[in-house]
């Protein structure tokens, strides 16, 4: 089985169509097609379902693909790995992170990264933390930036970032407005504004309500800070969202109650195991630390 096979099967599997797999791999599509199928012959096993208009993978393909990924993001860390030696760090930074994590200053962050590595490719992808988290352990993300969503395993591992209570904000005319701290029993009956439910604060809401056996109603759900307060502005709801949120410039029309809850809002580093972990990726870990215990330093 050659590389050039799974770096060919996996792009045909992401791009869903032959042709724009060709195009961007810069090959010919007869050339890309002849090694799908001699990656099927070895395999004795079709790997695509393919049509006029599309390409599908089959049970066998799926079952491949999360092998073929593995495999191609551990020869890019060996290969980065011995350029690090040589004193070059070259390649790929694939980072995930969730929108406005708390814990780190991811724009800050790269921008030093790339001032000491001008080599290094970076890549971003924002999304849910359980995405990201499996984005990680397939091996298509370096790292990610994310709230936890499972136990550490042999193919995810996971660093602490910080931990903070949440809090709820609100219209200052909602009746809440004028009280203190509130628990889920309060905000039973609420109308609430959230994220989707993937992203890490609807997770921690959605446990700290569930932990205090009270059903809430999502009535407004959305997918990016600025919208949540805004809608929040406006009076369609209130929000239940980590503490920091509540000290963004466009939160500072809105009143912010702390939550009665155990839940706390825990952001993570998410790895690959050590073996696994590409030199960008520790680079950047490396960065952060030293951000965390002393500020980023110019070189």
């Amino acid at each position: 089985m050659e590389l050039r096979h799974l770096q060919h099967f996996v792009a045909v599997a992401e791009d869903r169509h032959f042709t724009r797999a060709a195009e961007r791999l810069m090959v010919s599509q007869s050339g890309l097609s002849a090694s799908v199928r001699a990656l099927e012959r070895e395999l004795q096993a079709p790997l695509f379902v393919r049509t006029t208009r599309r390409v599908t993978l089959t049970e066998a393909g799926r079952a491949l693909l999360v092998e073929a990924e593995r495999i191609l993001s551990q020869v890019r860390a060996a290969r980065e790995a011995v350029a690090a030696v040589q004193g070059v760090l070259r390649g790929t930074l694939s980072l995930g992170t969730e929108q406005c994590i708390a814990g780190v200053d991811v724009a800050r962050l790269l921008a030093a990264f790339r001032r000491r590595h001008p080599d290094v490719e970076i890549r971003l992808r924002q999304a849910g933390s359980g995405a990201l988290a499996e984005e990680v352990a397939a091996g298509r993300l370096d790292l990610a930036f994310a709230v936890r969503t499972q136990e550490d395993s042999d193919q995810l591992r996971s660093l602490p970032l910080t931990s903070e209570p949440m809090t709820v904000l609100c219209h200052p005319s909602h009746p809440l407005a004028d009280g203190g701290p509130v628990s889920p029993e309060d905000l039973g009956g609420e109308a609430f504004v959230d994220f989707h439910p993937d992203w890490g604060p609807r997770r921690t809401t959605d446990m700290a309500f569930a932990e205090a056996g009270v059903q809430r109603t999502v009535t407004l759900e959305v997918s990016d800070v600025h919208s949540l307060l805004e809608l929040v502005h406006e009076g369609l709801g209130v929000a239940v969202v980590p503490r920091h949120f509540g000290q963004k410039r466009e939160a500072s029309t809105l009143v912010s109650l702390p939550v009665k809850s155990d839940a706390l809002y825990e952001t993570v580093a998410a790895l690959p195991p050590h073996e696994a972990t590409s030199p960008a990726a520790r680079a950047l870990m490396g960065l952060l630390a030293a951000e965390t215990e002393d500020g980023i330093r110019e070189d």
